[in-house]
């Protein structure tokens, strides 16, 4: 599973946002089923950040959720996050997709 949330955030803010995302990174790496992440700004438009993250499965990803010390320190960043979908799952050749048709929000 792969979750990608973008950040759009000031130049004026970025050093201690830099900061405050490094810590929800290594709050989420710390956790079980976390498979690899990276942290990221855009080249045309450095006041959008990414923070990418794959996860084992999305149990993993929402139980890492769960845990207090990600609550602590990357729910609070995560939820500063642009509103839009995050949690994608990873297509690879011959994979059986998790659904046919989107799934309803709300």
């Amino acid at each position: 599973m792969l979750v990608v949330s973008r950040f759009r955030v000031s130049a004026a803010d970025a050093d201690a946002f830099r900061r405050d995302i490094e810590v929800a990174h290594a709050a989420l790496a710390d956790r079980p089923g976390y498979e690899q992440g990276t942290l990221g700004r855009n080249v045309d438009d450095p006041e959008l950040w990414v923070l990418a993250t794959r996860w084992e499965h999305v149990g993993a990803y929402r139980r890492a959720l769960s845990s207090y010390d990600v609550k602590l320190h990357a729910v609070p960043l995560l939820s500063r996050a642009l509103d839009e979908p995050s949690a994608y799952e990873v297509v690879e050749p011959d994979t059986d997709l998790n659904v046919a048709e989107p799934r309803a929000l709300g």
